[in-house]
This record gives structure tokens, sequence and C-alpha cells, in this order.
């Protein structure tokens, strides 16, 4: 498994908890400035492999090769510095009830001291990642003043902020209407085009795949069933493919 563009790469990866088994050797490729789709069912182990990638569960075997660096032989200051590199927007936005959005965006900045420490005013970063998502003028309110768009959208300008190569999302569109989800998407692609940034983005949303997707992985059994552009899967005739499209 060669790809001089590859940006992330996992190798038979496999993880059980007792005897379920949830990942079987599962295998994929990320390449630089792609947006790669990872579909499967509830249960499939598309968020174990997820805590695998960035380090917070240990894989029982195989390799997770980020960015040239295989993150099993870092120690953690290391890996601290790689997962820098790492942005990660949460399912529900998980944002700070108790501070206002410019706060919620410095908060990774006081922690990342070794990468942004040397910088005395934020405020200029903090403005840039709002202007890229639309909310400069919600920089002083709390998050129970925001809709859940903003929110969604408040939480990917807090991602940005640290200026990371990798963008992981988990089910970016879930609980917003669809003129809102459609929007987020948008907005997931433009940041790709701007910053060439390289995402695995975790949904079960057909719509989602289709508009956001460079290439697509069906994650079924534990192992990397099926992977194409979402044209090439939804007309396939196996199906366990299609289950994915009806």
């Amino acid at each position: 498994m060669t790809n001089n563009n590859a940006i992330i790469k996992i190798e038979n990866l496999r993880k059980s908890y007792g005897s379920n088994c949830v990942l079987n050797g599962f295998t994929m490729i990320l390449n630089e400035g792609e947006n790669l789709v990872i579909m499967g069912k509830s249960g499939s182990g598309k968020s174990v492999m997820i805590k695998c990638l960035i380090g917070l569960e240990e894989a029982d075997s195989g390799t997770i090769t980020i960015m040239g660096q295989e993150i099993n032989q870092l120690n953690q200051e290391k890996l601290d510095e790689l997962r820098t590199e790492v942005g990660f927007l949460f399912q529900g936005s998980a944002l700070y009830d108790s501070m206002t959005v410019r706060e919620n965006l410095e908060f990774p900045l006081r922690r990342h001291t070794k990468k942004f420490g040397h910088i005395k005013d934020t405020s200029p970063l903090v403005m840039e990642a709002l202007n890229n998502v639309g909310l400069v003028h919600a920089v002083d309110l709390m998050p129970e003043e925001l809709s859940g768009g903003m929110k969604r959208r408040v939480a990917l300008a807090r991602t940005l902020i640290l200026q990371p190569k990798i963008i992981l999302y988990d089910e970016p569109t879930t609980g917003l209407d669809p003129i809102t989800a459609k929007e987020i998407l948008l907005l997931m692609k433009s940041i790709q085009k701007k910053y060439n940034t390289s995402a695995i983005i975790i949904t079960h949303d057909v719509d989602c795949a289709r508009v956001i997707s460079n290439r697509m992985i069906l994650l079924v059994d534990g192992i990397n069933y099926a992977e194409g552009t979402f044209e090439e899967l939804s007309d396939s005739t196996d199906t366990k493919i299609q289950a994915f499209f009806k």
C-alpha cells in the first residue's frame, strides 16, 4: 500500500472489546487535499477508528501513520505535537458554555503554547477564524445565544484557529435542518479549497457524502469493504453497497 500523496495511512488495524471484533484489518489512505467520507452503520467501528487515529484508543494491532510518523512510535510530547496538526470537529460542537465565542477560540491557543506561545495578541487569529465561517459579529456572544448552525460554525472556527493540516469531522450535519446542513457542507468545501486541508468525514448522511466527498470508503464487518467516488459506489450492484444508498 503505497501512495506518495498520502497524509494518513492506516494498515491492517484491528481492535476488539472482549469477543466483539470491531475493526478486523481495516486499511485506508487519506491523500493530501482530499475530502474522504467514511460511511458505516451504527456500531460498525467508525468512531473507534477515529479514536485510534488520534491516540485516544490503542489498537490491538496494525499501524497508523500520520504525516510520515507512525503514532505508536511517538512519546507523549511528540504525539501532542502531532495532534496540533489534526483538528477535530465534534458532533455536538462541544463549546464551553461559560465562555464567550472569543474565549472558546482563545482556549486552544493557550493550550498549545509551543506552537502559539509567542503570539501576544490573539485577536487577529480569532477574527480571521470567525471571518472564515462568517461569524465575526458573534465574537462576544455566549453559546446559549447561538443557533445550532452557528454553534457548528464556531466549533469549526475553533478547529481552524490551530491551522491544522488535517480535519476530522464527526457527523457534521447531524441535528441540523437541511438548509443549515447544506451551508455547513459548502463551508467545509470552501475551507478545503482555501487551505488545502485533508479531511476525514464520518457520516451516515448520503446527501452529505454526495456533496462533500472526493472519495468514499464503506466500513463493513470491520474492514474497508469498498471505496471509490460517490457515483462509482452508488452505481454498484453489490447488495451490501446498495444498502447504503437506499
